[in-house]
């Protein structure tokens, strides 16, 4: 299902000709060097093509013919050399197997060209023929003064240009665009011989089938070359004799396009980061909300932060607007994330909806998010930015993998938040001793309480208000409410203290209260006859009896959920301190 996707994607890019999608025949690649010959094949000179990225020399990127036995990553057969271009050790012959991918470089020019004669691609024949004979009329080449090192390093990708001619790289001529056009609609053409099979995605029969795919490159913590989704690299892996790609099937015309779909959205916007997972995402066809897709999870730009806080705006209006036409339609979306598995690449999440699914449960993540909170704090909260705030030390290389895959899983399901959820935030709460309940981590607390509570309801429970509700039934709301109230006492009662109890006595009140309220209350009685106003003190107190009322035992112990609504009342009711100072 997710190659098939990806293959649809494919031919709805390459029919819109400005997509920049590779065609058919081609990839994404780049080239370092061009040897230029005269039309009989002589040497020339060699001109460099690298471009300055910082300190470092990258190769010019560009389309380059793809379709060959393998194309940008090789095998260790030294029989795979790609369609007039490769790494010098192809091109001149160079390290163990020199000749061997010399001949190489030949034979994939006789195979693709047995039938079609053109002056410019023989000289470059007669250039190898020569040098397979005679190495060392490859000497100025590799001995270069300036570029020689770099060369007999056997990496820098090569390529030709015939002096005089029209076309600034060899394989930018007509001839070869005709050849692999031609490929392309009739891949049975291939002049090599794969074993043919059934293609697990088309359900094609005796076609032949790709043994090796492409590189999948972009994918963050992957390694830099590339890395596979399908792939059989070692003889552990394969079944009922069967080699390398012949254990999944595919023909080499899909497992092209599979692989440049995923390739482009990689180095798309259509691309954003969440966990350890490369999210990507795409529809069955244009639509608005493919755009702004990215909007609804990525952390604001901080050059126009209004920008994506619009984009959430729209989603929320659009039943009311009709902002999002394709709300009411049934055009399919796509959501796949991937993560790094050395050189592979494992499929943390797919996830397979219509637009208008998608809108409606994004629309309730973000609904469930609602809480009171300080001016300064963003409209919406992104993925990153709630994650992180449950991570050990607030930084995002500590958010566990699994449960970014898993949260993102909920969301786009409409389904309760992953435990692991709830039990991050508290653990950051007890451990972040001196901000203790952030805005944000309030939030996600009250998103989980209450998507829990609306999949398993319970008459004795109530979901949480975005703000302050005296009347909660819950125990631990009731008791976080307390803490916040005594808190406040020994704030008013001796200002400037560096701490609270909140520093020392939050943890053992949230998990254990009866271990700990004894003390506070009395610390209170010691606390509250120092304010100087005695109409606050009265008020104060007054507060406290009206929360005590609600509470007819320390309970010895509360379970996450109860932690998670402590954690609230607290919250809630310290804001509701903030906001009437602010009204007053």
């Amino acid at each position: 299902m997710i190659l098939q996707a990806l293959q649809e994607y494919y031919e709805r890019m390459a029919a819109d000709p400005e997509s920049g999608i590779a065609p058919e025949g081609w990839v994404q690649g780049g080239i370092d060097f061009l040897i230029e010959l005269d039309p009989s094949g002589e040497y020339v000179q060699i001109q460099s093509l690298q471009e300055t990225n910082g300190k470092k020399l990258m190769s010019k990127p560009m389309l380059v013919p793809s379709i060959g036995k393998q194309a940008i990553k090789h095998t260790n057969s030294g029989q795979d050399a790609n369609l007039l271009w490769d790494n010098s050790s192809f091109v001149l012959g160079l390290g163990e197997k020199g000749d061997l991918r010399l001949k190489s470089m030949i034979e994939t020019i006789n195979h693709w060209f047995v039938n079609d004669r053109d002056s410019e691609i023989d000289a470059v024949k007669i250039f190898l023929e020569k040098g397979l004979v005679d190495r060392t009329i490859f000497n100025p080449i590799q001995h270069h003064k300036e570029y020689g090192e770099i060369i007999s390093s056997g990496q820098p990708k090569i390529s030709f240009h015939i002096k005089g001619s029209e076309n600034r790289i060899i394989f930018q001529s007509k001839i070869v665009g005709e050849i692999l056009a031609r490929f392309s609609l009739n891949v049975s053409s291939s002049p090599y011989e794969n074993p043919k099979g059934t293609c697990l995605v088309s359900g094609q029969q005796n076609i032949p089938i790709e043994l090796t795919h492409t590189a999948i490159k972009g994918v963050w913590g992957a390694q830099t070359s590339g890395a596979y989704i399908v792939g059989f690299n070692k003889e552990s892996f394969n079944s009922y004799r069967k080699e390398q790609g012949q254990n999944a099937p595919i023909n080499k015309k899909i497992a092209s396009e599979y692989v440049k779909s995923l390739n482009f959205l990689l180095d798309s916007e259509q691309k954003l980061k969440i966990g350890d997972a490369s999210t990507i995402f795409w529809s069955k066809k244009r639509t608005q909300f493919e755009s702004d897709f990215i909007s609804f999870f990525k952390e604001p730009d901080k050059d126009s932060p209004a920008k994506g806080i619009e984009k959430i705006k729209n989603l929320f209006n659009a039943p009311i607007t009709g902002g999002y036409l394709d709300d009411d339609s049934d055009t399919t979306f796509y959501i796949l994330g991937l993560s790094p598995n050395a050189a592979r690449i494992a499929v943390r999440f797919w996830q397979v909806g219509t637009v208008s699914e998608f809108a409606r449960k994004i629309r309730q993540h973000f609904e469930d998010l609602n809480i009171v909170k300080p001016a300064s704090e963003p409209q919406y909260y992104s993925i990153w930015r709630i994650l992180v705030n449950i991570a050990i030390q607030d930084k995002s290389e500590n958010i566990p993998p699994n449960l970014a895959g898993d949260f993102m899983r909920s969301i786009l399901d409409g389904t309760p938040y992953p435990e692991t959820l709830l039990q991050a935030a508290l653990r950051r709460i007890r451990n972040d001793t001196e901000h203790r309940v952030k805005p944000v981590r309030a939030a996600i607390i009250k998103a989980y309480l209450n998507r829990y509570l609306r999949i398993h309801p319970d008459g004795n429970e109530k979901e949480v208000e975005m703000g302050l509700d005296t009347e909660q039934p819950s125990i631990g709301y009731q008791l976080g409410r307390l803490f916040a109230v005594l808190e406040k006492v020994q704030e008013e009662a001796s200002p400037g203290l560096n701490a609270t109890i909140r520093e020392r006595y939050y943890g053992a009140a949230c998990s254990s209260p009866v271990t700990v309220f004894g003390t506070l209350m009395r610390l209170k009685n010691h606390h509250i006859v120092k304010i100087d106003n005695k109409g606050r003190a009265i008020n104060l107190e007054r507060l406290i009896g009206s929360i005590v009322s609600r509470i007819d035992d320390f309970p010895s112990h509360l379970d996450l959920h109860e932690q998670g609504r402590f954690a609230l009342g607290y919250y809630h009711q310290r804001q509701d301190f903030f906001t009437k100072r602010d009204s007053e």
